[in-house]
Protein backbone atom coordinates (compact mmCIF):
# COMPACT_ATOMS: atom_id res chain seq x y z
CA UNK A 1 0.00 0.00 0.00
CA UNK A 2 2.71 2.63 0.99
CA UNK A 3 4.30 2.13 -2.53
CA UNK A 4 1.52 3.18 -4.23
CA UNK A 5 1.41 5.81 -1.82
CA UNK A 6 4.79 7.09 -3.14
CA UNK A 7 4.09 6.69 -6.49
CA UNK A 8 0.61 8.91 -5.85
CA UNK A 9 3.11 11.38 -4.60
CA UNK A 10 5.35 11.62 -7.09
CA UNK A 11 2.81 11.88 -10.03
CA UNK A 12 0.89 15.12 -7.94
CA UNK A 13 4.55 16.37 -7.43
CA UNK A 14 5.96 15.77 -11.00
CA UNK A 15 2.53 18.03 -12.19
CA UNK A 16 2.66 20.67 -9.84
CA UNK A 17 6.51 21.20 -10.96
CA UNK A 18 6.18 20.09 -14.26
CA UNK A 19 6.40 23.51 -17.12
CA UNK A 20 7.19 26.79 -16.88
CA UNK A 21 4.92 28.02 -14.42
CA UNK A 22 4.75 25.73 -11.81
CA UNK A 23 3.09 27.85 -9.28
CA UNK A 24 0.05 28.03 -11.36
CA UNK A 25 -0.61 24.21 -10.37
CA UNK A 26 0.14 24.95 -6.79
CA UNK A 27 -2.43 27.30 -6.91
CA UNK A 28 -4.85 24.59 -8.55
CA UNK A 29 -3.78 21.00 -6.99
CA UNK A 30 -2.58 21.79 -3.28
CA UNK A 31 -5.45 24.60 -2.73
CA UNK A 32 -8.94 23.50 -2.43
CA UNK A 33 -10.92 25.92 -4.93
CA UNK A 34 -14.10 26.76 -4.52
CA UNK A 35 -16.32 26.95 -7.46
CA UNK A 36 -16.06 30.50 -9.36
CA UNK A 37 -18.72 32.74 -8.86
CA UNK A 38 -21.00 33.99 -12.15
CA UNK A 39 -21.16 37.71 -10.79
CA UNK A 40 -17.59 39.26 -9.96
CA UNK A 41 -15.72 42.81 -10.80
CA UNK A 42 -12.38 41.61 -12.48
CA UNK A 43 -10.42 44.89 -13.56
CA UNK A 44 -7.68 46.24 -14.39
CA UNK A 45 -6.59 49.78 -14.57
CA UNK A 46 -4.71 51.10 -17.91
CA UNK A 47 -2.62 53.92 -16.71
CA UNK A 48 -1.81 56.81 -19.89
CA UNK A 49 -0.10 59.29 -17.69
CA UNK A 50 3.80 59.05 -18.20
CA UNK A 51 2.73 56.40 -20.74
CA UNK A 52 2.79 53.82 -17.86
CA UNK A 53 0.66 50.95 -19.36
CA UNK A 54 -0.39 52.77 -23.13
CA UNK A 55 0.61 53.94 -25.71
CA UNK A 56 3.99 52.56 -24.60
CA UNK A 57 5.93 55.66 -25.80
CA UNK A 58 4.12 59.23 -26.99
CA UNK A 59 5.88 59.15 -30.61
CA UNK A 60 4.03 55.79 -31.11
CA UNK A 61 2.27 56.15 -34.96
CA UNK A 62 -1.78 55.69 -34.92
CA UNK A 63 -1.39 52.48 -36.68
CA UNK A 64 0.64 51.23 -33.17
CA UNK A 65 -1.33 52.67 -30.87
CA UNK A 66 -4.21 51.29 -32.25
CA UNK A 67 -2.32 47.48 -32.69
CA UNK A 68 -0.83 47.85 -28.61
CA UNK A 69 -4.49 48.59 -27.12
CA UNK A 70 -6.03 45.81 -28.82
CA UNK A 71 -3.40 43.69 -28.11
CA UNK A 72 -3.50 44.82 -24.47
CA UNK A 73 -7.47 44.01 -24.40
CA UNK A 74 -6.59 40.60 -26.41
CA UNK A 75 -4.55 39.66 -23.24
CA UNK A 76 -6.98 40.31 -20.81
CA UNK A 77 -9.89 38.90 -22.31
CA UNK A 78 -7.59 35.64 -22.62
CA UNK A 79 -6.96 36.42 -18.41
CA UNK A 80 -10.46 36.77 -17.81
CA UNK A 81 -10.56 40.50 -17.28
CA UNK A 82 -13.93 42.30 -17.52
CA UNK A 83 -13.80 45.63 -17.20
CA UNK A 84 -11.10 47.97 -18.47
CA UNK A 85 -10.97 50.94 -16.31
CA UNK A 86 -8.91 53.46 -18.65
CA UNK A 87 -6.93 56.62 -17.85
CA UNK A 88 -8.47 59.39 -19.77
CA UNK A 89 -7.81 62.46 -18.08
CA UNK A 90 -4.08 62.01 -16.37
CA UNK A 91 -3.05 66.07 -16.50
CA UNK A 92 -6.50 68.28 -17.05
CA UNK A 93 -5.63 67.36 -20.64
CA UNK A 94 -7.55 64.08 -23.04
CA UNK A 95 -7.58 60.90 -24.28
CA UNK A 96 -10.46 62.07 -26.28
CA UNK A 97 -11.74 64.19 -29.04
CA UNK A 98 -15.20 65.05 -27.60
CA UNK A 99 -13.80 67.52 -24.85
CA UNK A 100 -12.76 71.13 -23.51
CA UNK A 101 -9.35 70.03 -22.85
CA UNK A 102 -6.28 69.51 -25.03
CA UNK A 103 -4.92 66.51 -26.07
CA UNK A 104 -2.28 64.82 -23.79
CA UNK A 105 0.89 65.19 -24.36
CA UNK A 106 1.13 60.88 -24.00
CA UNK A 107 -0.86 60.56 -26.69
CA UNK A 108 0.88 62.44 -29.34
CA UNK A 109 4.25 63.94 -28.30
CA UNK A 110 3.27 67.61 -27.45
CA UNK A 111 0.04 68.49 -25.50
CA UNK A 112 -2.37 70.50 -27.49
CA UNK A 113 -1.47 68.35 -30.51
CA UNK A 114 -3.68 65.78 -32.13
CA UNK A 115 -3.28 62.27 -32.95
CA UNK A 116 -1.84 62.46 -37.05
CA UNK A 117 -4.63 60.88 -38.44
CA UNK A 118 -6.91 62.01 -36.25
CA UNK A 119 -8.94 59.14 -34.22
CA UNK A 120 -10.65 59.04 -30.79
CA UNK A 121 -8.42 57.01 -28.79
CA UNK A 122 -11.66 56.74 -25.92
CA UNK A 123 -14.16 55.83 -28.75
CA UNK A 124 -11.93 53.35 -30.25
CA UNK A 125 -11.76 51.42 -26.83
CA UNK A 126 -15.36 51.43 -25.99
CA UNK A 127 -15.71 49.64 -28.73
CA UNK A 128 -12.91 47.65 -28.84
CA UNK A 129 -13.73 46.30 -25.36
CA UNK A 130 -17.49 46.33 -25.60
CA UNK A 131 -16.29 44.15 -28.57
CA UNK A 132 -14.87 41.64 -26.12
CA UNK A 133 -17.62 41.63 -23.42
CA UNK A 134 -16.15 43.94 -21.41
CA UNK A 135 -17.16 47.31 -19.52
CA UNK A 136 -15.15 50.29 -19.95
CA UNK A 137 -14.70 52.86 -17.28
CA UNK A 138 -13.36 56.38 -18.05
CA UNK A 139 -11.10 57.18 -15.31
CA UNK A 140 -10.57 60.68 -14.59
CA UNK A 141 -7.60 62.70 -12.10
CA UNK A 142 -9.93 64.80 -10.87
CA UNK A 143 -7.32 67.64 -9.18
CA UNK A 144 -4.05 67.30 -11.31
CA UNK A 145 -3.57 70.05 -13.53
CA UNK A 146 0.64 69.07 -14.40
CA UNK A 147 2.84 66.23 -13.86
CA UNK A 148 5.48 67.87 -13.98
CA UNK A 149 7.28 71.57 -13.50
CA UNK A 150 7.73 71.95 -17.33
CA UNK A 151 5.00 74.55 -17.55
CA UNK A 152 6.26 75.97 -20.66
CA UNK A 153 5.65 72.92 -22.81
CA UNK A 154 1.61 73.04 -21.80
CA UNK A 155 -0.82 74.26 -24.38
CA UNK A 156 -1.60 77.60 -24.23
CA UNK A 157 -5.50 76.57 -24.03
CA UNK A 158 -4.57 74.61 -20.97
CA UNK A 159 -6.82 75.63 -18.20
CA UNK A 160 -3.64 76.88 -16.13
CA UNK A 161 -3.13 79.64 -18.76
CA UNK A 162 -6.79 79.92 -19.20
CA UNK A 163 -7.44 80.47 -15.35
CA UNK A 164 -4.15 80.94 -13.28
CA UNK A 165 -5.78 81.71 -10.38
CA UNK A 166 -7.70 78.43 -9.41
CA UNK A 167 -4.26 76.66 -9.22
CA UNK A 168 -1.95 76.30 -6.51
CA UNK A 169 1.58 74.79 -6.55
CA UNK A 170 2.79 71.92 -4.53
CA UNK A 171 5.62 69.68 -5.11
CA UNK A 172 6.65 71.15 -8.36
CA UNK A 173 3.28 70.63 -9.75
CA UNK A 174 0.23 72.91 -10.62
CA UNK A 175 -3.34 71.57 -8.70
CA UNK A 176 -6.99 72.71 -8.72
CA UNK A 177 -7.62 74.64 -5.65
CA UNK A 178 -10.84 72.42 -4.78
CA UNK A 179 -12.21 75.53 -2.57
CA UNK A 180 -13.02 77.51 -5.04
CA UNK A 181 -16.61 77.22 -6.72
CA UNK A 182 -15.83 77.56 -10.07
CA UNK A 183 -12.75 74.70 -10.04
CA UNK A 184 -15.90 72.27 -8.88
CA UNK A 185 -18.02 73.19 -11.39
CA UNK A 186 -15.25 73.10 -14.42
CA UNK A 187 -14.81 69.61 -13.37
CA UNK A 188 -17.85 68.44 -13.50
CA UNK A 189 -18.38 69.77 -16.62
CA UNK A 190 -15.40 68.27 -17.76
CA UNK A 191 -16.97 64.69 -16.91
CA UNK A 192 -20.23 65.53 -17.82
CA UNK A 193 -19.20 66.40 -21.25
CA UNK A 194 -17.29 62.60 -21.35
CA UNK A 195 -20.81 61.03 -19.79
CA UNK A 196 -23.03 62.71 -22.40
CA UNK A 197 -20.74 62.02 -25.64
CA UNK A 198 -19.28 58.60 -24.89
CA UNK A 199 -21.11 54.61 -24.48
CA UNK A 200 -18.83 54.63 -21.45
CA UNK A 201 -19.81 52.45 -19.00
CA UNK A 202 -18.65 54.05 -15.56
CA UNK A 203 -17.20 57.36 -14.31
CA UNK A 204 -13.91 56.55 -12.36
CA UNK A 205 -11.74 58.49 -9.96
CA UNK A 206 -8.65 58.11 -8.61
CA UNK A 207 -6.85 58.58 -5.27
CA UNK A 208 -5.49 61.75 -5.61
CA UNK A 209 -7.65 64.81 -4.60
CA UNK A 210 -5.79 67.39 -2.16
CA UNK A 211 -2.20 65.99 -2.03
CA UNK A 212 0.10 63.60 -0.23
CA UNK A 213 1.88 65.74 2.10
CA UNK A 214 5.71 65.84 1.18
CA UNK A 215 7.81 67.89 4.05
CA UNK A 216 8.68 71.58 4.02
CA UNK A 217 5.88 72.09 1.12
CA UNK A 218 2.66 74.21 2.34
CA UNK A 219 -1.31 74.38 0.37
CA UNK A 220 -1.49 77.60 -0.47
CA UNK A 221 -5.58 78.02 -0.13
CA UNK A 222 -5.31 80.54 2.71
CA UNK A 223 -7.07 82.98 0.48
CA UNK A 224 -9.53 80.79 -1.10
CA UNK A 225 -10.47 79.58 2.71
CA UNK A 226 -10.68 83.48 3.60
CA UNK A 227 -13.09 84.01 0.47
CA UNK A 228 -14.93 80.97 0.78
CA UNK A 229 -14.98 79.17 4.37
CA UNK A 230 -18.72 78.87 4.56
CA UNK A 231 -18.77 79.10 8.26
CA UNK A 232 -15.99 76.53 8.72
CA UNK A 233 -13.48 77.41 11.24
CA UNK A 234 -11.17 74.71 10.73
CA UNK A 235 -9.54 74.90 7.36
CA UNK A 236 -9.24 70.64 7.42
CA UNK A 237 -12.61 70.52 7.94
CA UNK A 238 -13.20 73.22 4.96
CA UNK A 239 -10.78 71.24 2.56
CA UNK A 240 -12.61 68.07 3.51
CA UNK A 241 -15.74 69.39 2.74
CA UNK A 242 -14.63 71.28 -0.79
CA UNK A 243 -13.99 67.42 -1.68
CA UNK A 244 -17.63 66.32 -0.41
CA UNK A 245 -19.20 68.67 -2.43
CA UNK A 246 -17.39 67.89 -5.20
CA UNK A 247 -18.43 63.82 -5.18
CA UNK A 248 -22.17 64.85 -3.86
CA UNK A 249 -22.64 67.22 -7.05
CA UNK A 250 -20.90 64.67 -9.08
CA UNK A 251 -22.72 61.94 -8.37
CA UNK A 252 -26.17 63.92 -8.93
CA UNK A 253 -25.25 65.06 -11.85
CA UNK A 254 -24.14 62.05 -13.62
CA UNK A 255 -26.70 59.70 -12.60
CA UNK A 256 -29.48 62.98 -13.98
CA UNK A 257 -27.75 62.63 -16.98
CA UNK A 258 -27.56 58.80 -17.37
CA UNK A 259 -29.40 57.22 -14.43
CA UNK A 260 -27.34 53.84 -15.59
CA UNK A 261 -24.40 55.44 -15.49
CA UNK A 262 -21.95 53.90 -12.20
CA UNK A 263 -19.55 55.86 -10.33
CA UNK A 264 -16.66 54.55 -8.81
CA UNK A 265 -13.81 55.80 -6.62
CA UNK A 266 -10.30 54.07 -5.94
CA UNK A 267 -9.39 56.01 -2.61
CA UNK A 268 -6.29 55.47 -1.05
CA UNK A 269 -6.60 52.25 1.38
CA UNK A 270 -7.15 53.62 4.91
CA UNK A 271 -9.37 55.49 6.08
CA UNK A 272 -9.05 56.14 9.54
CA UNK A 273 -6.59 54.10 12.09
CA UNK A 274 -8.09 52.59 14.66
CA UNK A 275 -5.97 54.82 16.93
CA UNK A 276 -7.36 57.89 15.49
CA UNK A 277 -10.89 56.84 15.61
CA UNK A 278 -12.55 53.80 17.02
CA UNK A 279 -14.23 53.20 13.47
CA UNK A 280 -11.30 53.12 11.95
CA UNK A 281 -9.35 50.14 10.95
CA UNK A 282 -6.84 48.34 12.29
CA UNK A 283 -3.95 49.61 10.96
CA UNK A 284 -1.08 51.59 11.31
CA UNK A 285 -0.72 53.41 8.11
CA UNK A 286 -1.73 56.52 6.30
CA UNK A 287 -4.78 57.79 5.85
CA UNK A 288 -7.14 59.66 3.20
CA UNK A 289 -9.44 61.21 5.95
CA UNK A 290 -6.44 63.50 7.33
CA UNK A 291 -3.45 63.31 5.11
CA UNK A 292 -5.87 63.63 1.37
CA UNK A 293 -8.84 65.28 3.25
CA UNK A 294 -10.94 62.75 1.71
CA UNK A 295 -13.93 61.10 3.79
CA UNK A 296 -14.36 58.39 1.52
CA UNK A 297 -16.28 56.07 4.31
CA UNK A 298 -18.81 59.22 4.30
CA UNK A 299 -18.90 58.52 0.89
CA UNK A 300 -19.88 55.34 0.32
CA UNK A 301 -22.61 55.68 3.51
CA UNK A 302 -24.59 58.29 1.87
CA UNK A 303 -24.40 56.19 -1.46
CA UNK A 304 -22.86 58.83 -3.30
CA UNK A 305 -20.68 56.83 -4.81
CA UNK A 306 -22.03 52.81 -6.52
CA UNK A 307 -18.49 51.18 -6.15
CA UNK A 308 -15.61 52.01 -3.95
CA UNK A 309 -12.06 50.44 -4.93
CA UNK A 310 -9.53 51.02 -2.50
CA UNK A 311 -5.75 50.58 -2.87
CA UNK A 312 -4.98 47.79 -0.44
CA UNK A 313 -1.75 47.26 -2.13
CA UNK A 314 -0.12 45.52 1.19
CA UNK A 315 0.35 42.44 1.43
CA UNK A 316 -1.47 39.25 3.93
CA UNK A 317 0.48 39.90 7.04
CA UNK A 318 1.66 43.22 6.67
CA UNK A 319 2.71 44.65 10.17
CA UNK A 320 1.10 48.15 9.31
CA UNK A 321 -1.94 47.94 7.26
CA UNK A 322 -2.57 44.21 6.87
CA UNK A 323 -4.60 43.13 3.92
CA UNK A 324 -6.94 41.12 5.39
CA UNK A 325 -7.79 43.43 8.17
CA UNK A 326 -8.09 46.38 5.23
CA UNK A 327 -10.62 44.10 3.14
CA UNK A 328 -12.28 43.00 6.47
CA UNK A 329 -12.97 47.15 7.68
CA UNK A 330 -14.06 47.91 4.11
CA UNK A 331 -16.67 45.00 4.02
CA UNK A 332 -17.79 45.92 7.00
CA UNK A 333 -18.56 49.61 5.70
CA UNK A 334 -20.10 49.21 2.50
CA UNK A 335 -23.66 50.19 3.39
CA UNK A 336 -25.14 48.49 0.69
CA UNK A 337 -22.76 49.57 -1.64
CA UNK A 338 -20.50 47.75 -4.02
CA UNK A 339 -16.69 46.71 -2.59
CA UNK A 340 -13.73 46.08 -5.35
CA UNK A 341 -11.08 45.92 -4.01
CA UNK A 342 -7.69 47.79 -5.27
CA UNK A 343 -4.48 44.63 -5.75
CA UNK A 344 -1.14 45.50 -6.52
CA UNK A 345 0.51 42.51 -8.74
CA UNK A 346 3.16 45.09 -10.37
CA UNK A 347 4.64 44.93 -6.55
CA UNK A 348 5.48 41.38 -7.79
CA UNK A 349 8.86 43.17 -9.28
CA UNK A 350 9.86 45.31 -6.52
CA UNK A 351 12.85 44.54 -5.17
CA UNK A 352 12.12 45.06 -1.58
CA UNK A 353 8.60 43.55 -1.62
CA UNK A 354 9.64 39.60 -1.44
CA UNK A 355 6.01 39.01 0.18
CA UNK A 356 4.54 39.47 -3.45
CA UNK A 357 7.42 37.27 -4.94
CA UNK A 358 5.73 34.40 -3.62
CA UNK A 359 3.39 33.04 -6.32
CA UNK A 360 0.72 32.13 -3.80
CA UNK A 361 0.65 36.15 -2.73
CA UNK A 362 -2.22 36.80 -5.00
CA UNK A 363 -4.31 33.98 -5.39
CA UNK A 364 -4.81 33.97 -1.42
CA UNK A 365 -5.62 37.53 -1.77
CA UNK A 366 -8.40 36.48 -4.13
CA UNK A 367 -9.38 33.48 -1.99
CA UNK A 368 -10.00 35.74 1.07
CA UNK A 369 -11.80 38.32 -1.14
CA UNK A 370 -14.10 35.75 -2.10
CA UNK A 371 -14.65 34.53 1.18
CA UNK A 372 -16.57 38.14 2.03
CA UNK A 373 -19.34 37.87 0.77
CA UNK A 374 -19.13 41.85 0.98
CA UNK A 375 -16.63 41.63 -1.83
CA UNK A 376 -17.84 42.07 -5.42
CA UNK A 377 -14.38 41.53 -6.90
CA UNK A 378 -11.15 43.24 -7.61
CA UNK A 379 -9.01 45.64 -9.67
CA UNK A 380 -5.00 45.13 -10.48
CA UNK A 381 -2.62 47.88 -11.18
CA UNK A 382 -2.05 48.10 -14.08
CA UNK A 383 -2.19 46.25 -16.85
CA UNK A 384 1.30 46.07 -18.25
CA UNK A 385 1.99 43.97 -15.14
CA UNK A 386 -0.57 41.68 -16.05
CA UNK A 387 1.13 41.74 -19.76
CA UNK A 388 4.20 40.65 -18.20
CA UNK A 389 2.78 37.99 -16.32
CA UNK A 390 5.85 38.14 -13.13
CA UNK A 391 5.54 34.98 -11.46
CA UNK A 392 2.90 33.34 -13.16
CA UNK A 393 0.11 35.92 -11.89
CA UNK A 394 -1.91 36.42 -14.96
CA UNK A 395 -1.52 32.41 -15.88
CA UNK A 396 -2.97 32.11 -12.41
CA UNK A 397 -6.00 34.06 -13.17
CA UNK A 398 -6.25 32.21 -17.12
CA UNK A 399 -6.29 29.00 -15.84
CA UNK A 400 -7.38 29.15 -12.54
CA UNK A 401 -9.41 31.92 -10.68
CA UNK A 402 -10.79 33.57 -14.18
CA UNK A 403 -10.89 30.46 -15.83
CA UNK A 404 -14.68 31.15 -16.66
CA UNK A 405 -16.30 33.95 -17.79
CA UNK A 406 -17.90 36.36 -15.47
CA UNK A 407 -20.59 39.07 -15.62
CA UNK A 408 -20.15 42.22 -13.48
CA UNK A 409 -22.50 42.33 -10.60
CA UNK A 410 -25.97 44.55 -10.59
CA UNK A 411 -26.40 47.45 -8.94
CA UNK A 412 -29.75 47.01 -7.92
CA UNK A 413 -30.06 51.14 -6.59
CA UNK A 414 -29.97 51.58 -9.95
CA UNK A 415 -31.74 49.23 -11.65
CA UNK A 416 -33.28 46.25 -10.18
CA UNK A 417 -35.86 46.00 -13.30
CA UNK A 418 -34.31 42.84 -15.88
CA UNK A 419 -35.50 42.77 -19.39
CA UNK A 420 -37.28 40.23 -20.95
CA UNK A 421 -36.39 36.81 -22.50
CA UNK A 422 -35.41 36.60 -26.38
CA UNK A 423 -38.11 34.88 -28.33
CA UNK A 424 -37.89 32.21 -31.18
CA UNK A 425 -34.53 30.90 -30.61
CA UNK A 426 -33.32 28.54 -33.15
CA UNK A 427 -29.95 26.86 -34.09
CA UNK A 428 -28.72 25.10 -37.19
CA UNK A 429 -25.94 23.16 -37.37
CA UNK A 430 -23.55 23.42 -40.33
CA UNK A 431 -19.80 23.22 -41.53
CA UNK A 432 -18.61 25.29 -39.26
CA UNK A 433 -20.51 24.72 -36.09
CA UNK A 434 -23.98 25.67 -34.89
CA UNK A 435 -25.43 29.06 -35.65
CA UNK A 436 -27.86 30.39 -33.45
CA UNK A 437 -30.81 33.10 -34.21
CA UNK A 438 -33.40 34.42 -32.41
CA UNK A 439 -35.38 37.62 -32.04
CA UNK A 440 -35.47 40.96 -29.85
CA UNK A 441 -37.35 40.35 -25.85
CA UNK A 442 -40.69 42.47 -25.95
CA UNK A 443 -39.94 45.61 -23.99
CA UNK A 444 -38.79 45.84 -20.30
CA UNK A 445 -41.24 47.01 -17.78
CA UNK A 446 -39.18 49.72 -17.31
CA UNK A 447 -38.82 50.86 -20.83
CA UNK A 448 -35.51 50.09 -20.78
CA UNK A 449 -34.05 48.85 -24.19
CA UNK A 450 -31.84 45.50 -24.38
CA UNK A 451 -27.99 45.93 -24.22
CA UNK A 452 -26.80 42.21 -25.44
CA UNK A 453 -27.01 38.68 -24.69
CA UNK A 454 -25.43 35.56 -22.64
CA UNK A 455 -25.27 32.64 -24.95
CA UNK A 456 -25.19 29.06 -22.76
CA UNK A 457 -23.77 25.78 -23.89
CA UNK A 458 -24.56 22.41 -21.99
CA UNK A 459 -23.53 19.02 -23.43
CA UNK A 460 -26.28 16.93 -24.19
CA UNK A 461 -26.63 14.94 -20.67
CA UNK A 462 -26.41 18.23 -18.58
CA UNK A 463 -28.53 19.41 -16.58
CA UNK A 464 -29.24 23.02 -17.89
CA UNK A 465 -27.80 25.07 -14.79
CA UNK A 466 -27.62 29.05 -15.73
CA UNK A 467 -25.76 29.67 -12.18
CA UNK A 468 -22.91 27.83 -12.99
CA UNK A 469 -20.05 29.87 -15.20
CA UNK A 470 -18.72 26.93 -16.73
CA UNK A 471 -21.76 26.90 -19.32
CA UNK A 472 -21.60 30.25 -19.93
CA UNK A 473 -19.93 30.38 -23.86
CA UNK A 474 -20.31 33.72 -25.12
CA UNK A 475 -20.97 37.68 -23.74
CA UNK A 476 -21.63 40.47 -25.92
CA UNK A 477 -22.63 43.94 -25.52
CA UNK A 478 -24.69 44.65 -28.72
CA UNK A 479 -27.75 43.86 -29.92
CA UNK A 480 -27.10 41.20 -32.79
CA UNK A 481 -29.79 38.87 -32.47
CA UNK A 482 -27.55 36.05 -34.02
CA UNK A 483 -24.06 33.74 -32.72
CA UNK A 484 -22.15 31.06 -34.95
CA UNK A 485 -20.52 28.28 -32.39
CA UNK A 486 -17.53 27.41 -34.04
CA UNK A 487 -16.38 25.51 -31.39
CA UNK A 488 -18.93 23.20 -30.88
CA UNK A 489 -17.35 19.67 -31.91
CA UNK A 490 -18.82 17.57 -35.31
CA UNK A 491 -20.86 14.18 -33.67
CA UNK A 492 -22.10 15.87 -30.51
CA UNK A 493 -25.44 16.85 -29.09
CA UNK A 494 -25.40 20.21 -27.41
CA UNK A 495 -28.36 22.00 -25.59
CA UNK A 496 -28.32 25.63 -25.98
CA UNK A 497 -30.13 28.67 -24.07
CA UNK A 498 -30.03 32.70 -24.34
CA UNK A 499 -30.51 35.32 -22.00
CA UNK A 500 -31.05 39.31 -22.51
CA UNK A 501 -28.83 42.21 -20.84
CA UNK A 502 -29.41 45.59 -19.81
CA UNK A 503 -27.29 48.01 -19.44
CA UNK A 504 -26.79 47.61 -15.80
CA UNK A 505 -26.38 43.84 -16.61
CA UNK A 506 -29.35 42.17 -15.57
CA UNK A 507 -30.60 39.25 -17.07
CA UNK A 508 -33.57 38.08 -18.47
CA UNK A 509 -35.34 34.95 -18.15
CA UNK A 510 -34.04 31.97 -20.24
CA UNK A 511 -35.44 30.99 -23.51
CA UNK A 512 -36.37 27.57 -23.95
CA UNK A 513 -33.52 24.97 -23.93
CA UNK A 514 -32.85 23.88 -27.67
CA UNK A 515 -30.97 20.46 -28.66
CA UNK A 516 -29.08 20.61 -31.61
CA UNK A 517 -26.97 17.26 -33.02
CA UNK A 518 -23.74 18.58 -35.06
CA UNK A 519 -22.95 16.11 -38.09
CA UNK A 520 -20.32 13.99 -37.81
CA UNK A 521 -16.72 13.86 -38.60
Amino acid sequence: MRIYIYFILFVLFFFIYSGAQGQTHIDSVVKVIKPEPKREFRGVWIATVANIDWPSDLHLSVDRQKKELTDMLDADQRAGINAIILQVRPAADAFYAKGREPWSKWLSGKQGQAPDPVYDPLEFAIVEAHKRGMELHAWFNPYRATFDSNFKALSPRHITNLEPSWFFTYGGIKLFNPGIPEVRDYIVQVILNVVDHYNIDGVHMDDYFYPYKIEGQKINDDQAFKDYSNDFVDIKDWRRNNVDMLIKTLSDSIHKHKPFMKFGISPFGIWKNEAQDPDGSDSHGGDSYYELYADTRKWVKEGWVDYIAPQLYWHIGYRLAPFENLVDWWGDNTYGRHLYVGQAPYRAFEVRSPAFKNPSEIPNQIRYLRDNPRVQGSVFFSNNTLMRNPIGITDSLHLNFYKYPALPPPMLWLDSVPPMAPKNLTANANGRGVKLKWETPDTAKDKEPVYGYVVYRFDGTDTVNLSNPKYILHIQYNTDTEFEDETAEKGKTYLYVITALDRLKNESDPTPTIAVTTGGS
